[in-house]
């Protein structure tokens, strides 16, 4: 099957790393974050939400790279879950938040979504370089698979392009790649980068040379040294600019199918 012949994904950014995704009749949303601005542990949230979960309905599934931070779960997140079809993430985030199932990386569960089985394997990430990413606990990347539909790569909180770069040796058919980016780093740990920077989103895009990659991660929170505005200035003169949408918040949009609707491109 062509390119041409898949169902587009259909994507709406609700801010931080939470997206809603529509996929093979399944309602699926990354690391929920909907609390209003304010102060969190360490972390200092600008905005909020572009809706609340309300506007989303139920949620089928839910791929959460990993709950102890509040930019990635937070307390109207963790009242999500609770509500949820289904919930994958670590092995730690299931012994430590009730209902979830913790998969270790390259190991799957199937769901059945209205239009097709969907395939769902979590894969590597690392929250930092070696050493730092070990302080900050376990993280996951996830795919997304499905007769009829792209495949749909979802980084999780990952700074690492080897840990991409092992997806992709597995999963060369990716066609839609949701990154974190932001270029997060916290004073503690120095000049440290726990998410993609703008280099690293384009050293992804070069992986899957044919995927659409959704830069995500980007708003809404003081610890990001790479902004949405700082990003698009910083891809701006990239090759694979062509292929990087920046999804405006709280917009739909349809990308890797047929009759795919693009908006906000770089």
């Amino acid at each position: 099957m062509s390119d041409a012949d898949l169902s587009p994904v259909e994507i709406s950014l609700v801010g931080g790393p939470t997206v809603v995704l529509g996929y093979a009749g399944l309602t699926i949303v990354t690391d929920p974050t909907f609390d209003p601005p304010g102060t969190y542990g360490t972390l200092t949230k600008l905005a909020g939400p572009a809706f609340e979960p309300a506007f989303i309905g139920h949620v089928h599934l839910v791929l959460l790279s990993h709950d102890q931070h509040e930019d990635n779960l937070d307390t109207a997140g963790r009242e999500l879950l609770a509500h949820a079809g289904h919930v994958v993430s670590t092995p730690g985030a299931a012994s430590r938040v009730p209902g979830v199932v913790g998969l270790k990386p390259w190991h799957s569960v199937t769901l059945y979504g209205a239009h097709a089985p969907v395939c769902v394997t979590a894969v590597p990430a690392l929250h930092g370089p070696p050493g730092v990413a070990d302080a900050l606990g376990e993280v996951a990347g996830f795919v997304l698979r499905a007769a009829g539909w792209p495949t749909v790569y979802f980084s999780g909180d990952n700074s690492e392009l080897d840990a991409a770069a092992a997806v992709a040796h597995r999963f060369p058919d990716v066609g839609v790649a949701l990154v974190c980016a932001g270029a997060a780093r916290v004073d503690r740990l120095g000049d440290a980068l726990l998410t993609a920077d703008a280099a690293r989103v384009c050293a992804v895009a070069d992986l899957w040379p044919d995927a659409t990659v959704v830069p995500v991660h980007i708003d809404d929170w003081a610890h990001f040294s790479q902004p949405r505005p700082a990003l698009r200035a910083a891809l701006a003169d990239d090759p694979a600019r062509p292929r990087i949408v920046l999804l405006d918040k709280g917009a739909a949009v349809r990308l890797g199918g047929r009759a795919a609707a693009v908006g906000g491109r770089v």
